[in-house]
Formats: structure tokens, sequence, C-alpha cells
């Protein structure tokens, strides 16, 4: 049993406060049993999330940072052909102008429909289409493109970006080859094209009469050519801490840690008691750090009965 948990922790003041106070008593046991294994440290300006790349790890992809191959995986789970050529994933989106910065909405709360959706979509891939992408529509909130020199473009994952400030998760790392540049550069113009296609859409004049967000743009992220997953390797990934930590509401936060720790880490803390082979991933805006469970002589078990770690200890260092 492999338990994936992203978003367990954040750098802000306002988490590590909370966190401070949050009560986690089958978090707290699980980890005084498990021993500590491998740790991922990062930082919070990565393109890519540590949850990402412990998938990644666990799936022995290849690829560096903003470069994993997401779009291709998903886009196959939604039934495209993908072959060969290498994926992109668009996620329309609301782009929130601000005073001086543009914000990316969560896309979760656009609530799109899939009849919207593909309204948009079937336009936007024509606009797509005149600069040699093939397009393929996978769900109400998962668009396609494919072309070959996506192959290891960097680009930052859509929950790096989620309330935040989209100018700093467009520029150009120094480590990008020029042919990349120059795609990205591309998807930039394309961008732009998108917001004036999309402004004066039936689509959106009608999401806007009756009160909600137009979709006014997108964002790509997970480019590569598809790499092999294997199913077994896959670890259970658990999301409920995504929505209230992207927003900020801590309180809610701290309510799903607690309903996390109650549900899926108490049934984990149970399975290594009856000793299961178990491991706990704990993924923050930085880090992810790996616990599982091995042999141990008698004396450590004793020991750890009587050792208890603190949790927002652990938290706090992701």
């Amino acid at each position: 049993m492999h338990l994936l948990v992203p978003f367990a922790s954040d750098g802000s003041e306002a988490c590590q406060h909370v966190l401070r106070d949050l009560s986690l008593p089958n978090l707290g046991r699980l980890l005084s049993m498990l021993e500590a294994g491998h740790r991922d440290d990062g930082d919070a300006t990565s393109f890519s999330l540590p949850h990402e790349r412990a998938l990644a790890a666990a799936w022995g992809w290849r690829g560096g940072d903003g470069a994993l191959p997401f779009a291709a995986h998903a886009a196959a789970g939604d039934g495209v052909a993908v072959g060969t050529r290498a994926w992109g994933l668009l996620t329309p989106a609301h782009w929130q102008l601000g005073r001086d910065h543009v914000a990316l909405l969560d896309p979760a709360s656009l609530d799109l429909g899939d009849a919207e959706s593909r309204a948009l979509f079937g336009d936007l891939a024509e606009l797509l289409g005149g600069d040699g992408f093939v397009a393929a529509w996978g769900s109400a909130g998962r668009w396609y493109v494919a072309r070959d020199d996506l192959a290891g473009l960097a680009t930052a994952s859509l929950d790096r970006v989620v309330g935040r400030s989209v100018d700093a998760w467009l520029r150009e790392r120094p480590s990008v080859a020029a042919p990349r540049a120059a795609t990205a550069g591309q998807m930039r113009r394309l961008q732009s094209e998108a917001q004036l296609l999309f402004h004066s859409h039936s689509v959106n004049e009608a999401r806007e009469e009756r009160g909600a967000l137009p979709v006014n743009s997108f964002w790509l992220s997970g480019c590569g050519v598809a790499q092999h997953a294997d199913a077994t390797a896959t670890p259970t990934l658990d999301t409920t801490l995504r929505a209230p930590l992207l927003a900020g509401d801590w309180a809610a936060w701290a309510e799903a840690w607690q309903g996390l720790d109650a549900g899926a880490i108490a049934s984990l803390l149970a399975a290594a008691t009856a000793g299961t082979t178990t491991t706990l991933t704990l993924c923050g805006e930085r880090s992810a750090a790996r616990f599982e469970s091995r042999p141990r002589p008698l004396w450590k078990r004793v020991a750890a009965a009587w050792h208890k770690t603190e949790p927002h200890i652990v938290l706090a260092s992701l």
C-alpha cells in the first residue's frame, strides 16, 4: 500500500501557523512506525510539483523540470490515440485582470459543461491547426494539442499557477534550447489569439449573462511523448487537500487534513500495524518525503512505540 498526499503543506506563514495547532494523531503514530526513505528536495519555483515528481519516479519516467509527459498520459486515459507524437495539455481557464498582474483562477470554479467546452474547443482547434498542431478533446476541462516540437518543452504545472500571477510562470528557463524557446513563444502568441477568439464567443456571452466567469484563455502543461506507466507501481493519490490550499482557505484545509487523518491515514496505519508493507509520501510546495515500513529489530520497534513523531515538524519541512 502506497499513499501519496499532495498539498500537505506550503511555505506561507498562515499555513505554518495552522500546522502548529493541527491535531493529526493517526499521522503521528504512522510516522513513528515507518522509516524515513528517499527525500526529494526542491524549491517553490520549480515547474513540476513535488507529487508530480514522485509519480514520475514511481513510474520510472525520464524528463527534466516541467517536462514530464502528464498530458500524453491523461490523453491516453481519455481515449486519445497518442502514438509517438509529443502532446501538451490545454486547460481552459479564466485569467483575471488585476491592478498590476493577471492571475489564473482555479479552472474547477468554471463548472464548464461539455457542450460549452466542445464549442470553444472547436474554434480553438481551427486556430491551432493553422500553426500545424493536432488538437483533441478529452473532457470539458482537458483539451490536448500535439506537435513533435512539444517534446521536452518545459512548462509550469497548472497548480503552480492557480491563484498566482501568470507572468512569473511564463518566463523562459535559461536551460531551454532555442528551438524549444521558439515553441514557447509561439504558444504565448496563440494564448493571446485565443483570448481574442474567446472574447466575443457566444458561449462566453451566454455565461456572462447568467453570471458565470468566461473562459478567456488556456494553460499549457505536461508536454512530452508518452512513457510507460506501470499500473502496479501507481500509488493511491489523495487530492483532498488541493482545493482549500490553492484557495488559501486554511480553516477548510485544516478540516480536510483531519478528515484525511481519520480516513486514508487511519487505514494505512491499520495496514502497517497488521504487518502489511506500507509507504506514505507527503508532498508540500517544495519537497516530497517518503516513509516506508522496513524490517526492524525488536529494540527499534519498542522505541518507536514510545517515541512520538510530531507531524507538524515533518509537514513544515516540505
